[in-house]
Formats: C-alpha cells, structure tokens, sequence
C-alpha cells in the first residue's frame, strides 16, 4: 500500500463516496424489522421481525405491481439494452470523424436533460391539443388521449429511456470497439470476409465481455424500474399497469410515514437483485464466459 500510496490517495474520493453513500446507510436495514419512531431511533424502536415483509407480501397489490415491475424491466432488457450495442456497432463503421463526432453530440444531449424536462416535452407533444393529435387530426384521424391509455403506458416507459439514454450507452461499447486490432480487419479483408462476416467475426467477439457484464448488472436491477420518469407518467388511468415497487413504496410508505413498510419492501427488491447477479454471474461462468467477479 505504501509502494502505491499515490493510486490510494486518488482512489479516496471514490472510497469515501461508497463508505459515505451506501455503506454507512446500510445500518437504515435495521428499521425494517422495527416499529420504527424518528422520535425513538433505531434503538429505542420496537422490534417485531418480518411483520412488515409479511404485510408487503400479503398486500392485494403486491402480484400486481410484481407484474408491472417485471414486465417494465423485461421490456427494457429486450428492447433497450441492445440499443446502443446497435447505435455503437453503426457509428463504428462511420468513417468521416467530423460527421461521427457530430452525431455522437447529437445522441448523448438527451442523457443530460432530467426526466421533469423529458415528461414535460412527452406531455406537450401527446396531450389533447399537442403536436401529435394535431396530425392525426389533419390526416383525417380521431384525437385521442395518449397519456391515458393503458396499452401504451408501459412500451412509452420503454420507448422514453431508449430515446433518453441509448447515446449515453453507447460510451462503454464505443470504448470497447477501440481496443479492436486493425490487423484482424485487415486480414478479413484479404480472405474476402463481407463487412457483415467482419462484424459477426470479429466485431461482436470482441465486445461479448462488455456485453455480458452489463447485461448481469442489468439483471442485477430487474426490480429497480426507477422512481421519478414512472412517479410523472403516472395517472389514475394507468395507475393498473404503471405502479410499480418504486412509486408504490413512496406512496404507502414514504407519504403515510410509514419508514419501516418502505424500508422492507426495498430491502427485498436489493435481496432479489442481489440473487439474480449472482445467479446469472454463476451461469455464465459456467457457460466459459468472464463473470463480474
């Protein structure tokens, strides 16, 4: 430690950021098995077990937002996480860097716009008298209520994180790429290999680490829909297929006070996602692939 005491001083920010922001929370776990009182603190609770994790799973609600919560993320994991493996695989094959360059500005801008501004211009564009009825309405259509129709709600979730983050995304599998030898190109080239044989041959070879990682950290958060893009889309008529764990505990728990019913039901999405990234690290090592750890 002594001999790298310079990495060490350079790691530190990042060390005290994990100590301070997830480690020294963790003690917050204790007010689930409490009757938990801000007035009396941790100690001074009441303890009464798995009584809050046995009214979270005997709720009526519970299969309901399990489904919503599952359906959301499965979506996401069959539509958006190949996205910017596509979007990188494509900017990788543009040769005019100033034109690549201008793309790859165009495509991250959304990342840094907060999901209030997202749902905001969603909400301009589909509302009663936005943009889109509008058109319909020009082409001979009937106008309706985007925003309030049940069948769309979900694929909208989806459809909003691709457009948000898919350029965002694309930093890792672009990085990736780069470490791709020109001479494997080069000799796929003088055996007559197509630009698609290069591609299936060399390309996503290369990036299949990359690819499988992020995709157990994915696995790892199959029940973390997040909060604030859901808490804004939702309204009494989708609340069926749009409440998830998420919106749900803050609702129950976080309005009504109830700090040890929140803090159960998250415990227990940070359970299920700790045995899934294990699970799927485990199996994919023994399909010969590198795991996370």
């Amino acid at each position: 430690m002594y001999r790298y005491r310079r990495l060490y001083v350079l790691a530190l920010p990042g060390i005290l950021y994990f100590l301070v922001f997830h480690y020294l929370p963790m003690w917050g776990v204790l007010i689930a098995f409490q009757d938990y009182s801000p007035f009396q603190g941790f100690f001074g609770s009441d303890w009464v077990g798995f009584k809050h994790f046995i009214d979270f799973f005997q709720s009526d609600k519970f299969l309901r937002l399990l489904g919503n919560t599952l359906m959301i993320n499965l979506l996401k994991l069959v539509l958006f996480f190949p996205a910017p493996i596509v979007l990188a695989l494509l900017l990788n094959e543009v040769r005019n860097a100033l034109y690549k360059r201008l793309v790859q500005t165009v495509v991250y801008l959304p990342h840094f716009l907060s999901w209030v501004i997202v749902i905001g211009i969603y909400s301009l564009m589909f509302s009663s008298t936005g943009f889109v009825n509008e058109l319909v309405v020009m082409m001979g259509g009937t106008a309706k209520k985007w925003m309030m129709m049940p069948e769309l709600f979900q694929i909208t979730i989806v459809l909003q994180n691709i457009w948000k983050e898919t350029g965002w995304g694309t930093i890792i599998f672009l990085a990736a790429l780069s470490s791709v030898s020109p001479e494997l190109y080069e000799a796929a080239v003088m055996d007559g290999a197509s630009r698609w044989r290069q591609l299936w041959n060399i390309t996503l070879p290369t990036i299949r680490p990359t690819i499988i990682m992020l995709l157990l950290l994915q696995l790892g958060h199959i029940l973390n829909t997040g909060f604030e893009q859901i808490f804004l889309m939702l309204n009494p008529l989708v609340l069926d297929v749009g409440d998830v764990f998420a919106t749900y505990v803050y609702r129950e728990g976080i309005l009504q006070g109830d700090f040890s019913f929140a803090s159960a039901a998250g415990l227990f999405n940070s359970l299920v996602g700790l045995i899934l990234i294990l699970g799927a690290n485990k199996l994919t090592k023994k399909l010969g692939e590198e795991g996370l750890f």
